[in-house]
């Protein structure tokens, strides 16, 4: 990996708060974590880090705290803070610093991991911007003033080497490098500075949204990949012997019903209503 020239390149990595999958304390965000280990391979203690939100969060010193093991013994993270209410829109917050700070490289997790969690973000920001934007990057082989060689993410283990011209915004896959623990010592000496002077836009799309607790997926069907109908068939015959039974003799009203309680109890069907159910 080719380390890029500070001057020419600067890299910035955008950050936010995490919560644990299983028991929702706060911390890093995994693909974030990610977006920083990235950084500092590349750029080393000049990476930059960005957050727009709250201050008091306790979750940014643990981003500082993963500036050690570096060249630079005495390296010492800064983090650049701008802040925001919850009802603000950080696109614009972002958007105004980043074309200010001069960076031509920006680092991001795919989706953040609390509040809304869209993954829209590092669109509606490069977009903004009028950067190229890559998703899904695994590693960054090669940098310089101009272009930027890197590997993406693709289904069934496959990757895919891009060269994408500068500036532009990269989000970070979870099957990219995992990232190293947080120091103590490099957490307390890091910098969190406070941008003023900058203007917040509220986000007046969020306040038309409809908020209501999340249901279950319905479940997929198990899709059985062969290259002829025999395995197909076989396979299904298989499964539905399984503990299966055999109907006859059913009307077609009897059928319809043992169908919808099949496929309630699959998690294929929701338990709610289906379309005819209350005409006569």
């Amino acid at each position: 990996m080719t380390p890029p020239d500070a001057a020419a390149c600067p890299v910035v990595a955008l950050v936010s708060s995490g919560r644990h999958p299983v028991s929702g304390r706060p911390g890093r965000a995994r693909e974030d974590a990610r977006a920083v280990e990235m950084g500092l391979t590349l750029a080393g203690a000049r990476l930059q880090l960005v957050h727009a939100g709250n201050a008091e969060e306790p979750v940014l010193r643990d981003y500082l705290g993963m500036y050690h093991g570096l060249d630079d013994a005495a390296a010492q993270g800064e983090l650049a803070l701008l802040p925001m209410t919850p009802a603000d829109d950080a696109v614009l917050l972002l958007a105004t610093w980043l074309a200010e700070s001069g960076c031509r490289l920006v680092l991001a997790g795919q989706r953040a991991e609390c509040g809304e969690g869209s993954g829209l973000l590092p669109y509606l920001l490069a977009e903004r911007l009028g950067w190229t934007i890559v998703s899904g990057a695994a590693t960054i082989e090669r940098i310089d003033a101009d272009r930027v060689t890197l590997l993406q993410v693709l289904p069934q283990g496959q990757r895919r080497r891009l060269e994408v011209s500068l500036p532009c915004l990269i989000t970070v896959d979870t099957l990219a490098p995992p990232p190293r623990q947080s120091a103590f010592g490099p957490a307390r000496r890091g910098r969190i500075q406070v941008v003023d002077g900058l203007t917040a836009e509220e986000d007046s799309a969020s306040g038309e949204w409809r908020w209501q607790p999340a249901r279950a997926r319905p479940k997929r069907l198990k899709i059985v990949k062969s290259g002829n109908a025999r395995d197909r068939f076989r396979a299904a015959a298989a499964r539905s012997s399984a503990g299966g039974q055999v109907l006859t003799d059913l009307t077609p009203e009897q059928a319809a019903d043992r169908l919808i309680a099949y496929l309630r109890e699959e998690k294929i069907l929701s338990e709610e209503k289906i379309l005819g159910d209350e005409m006569p």
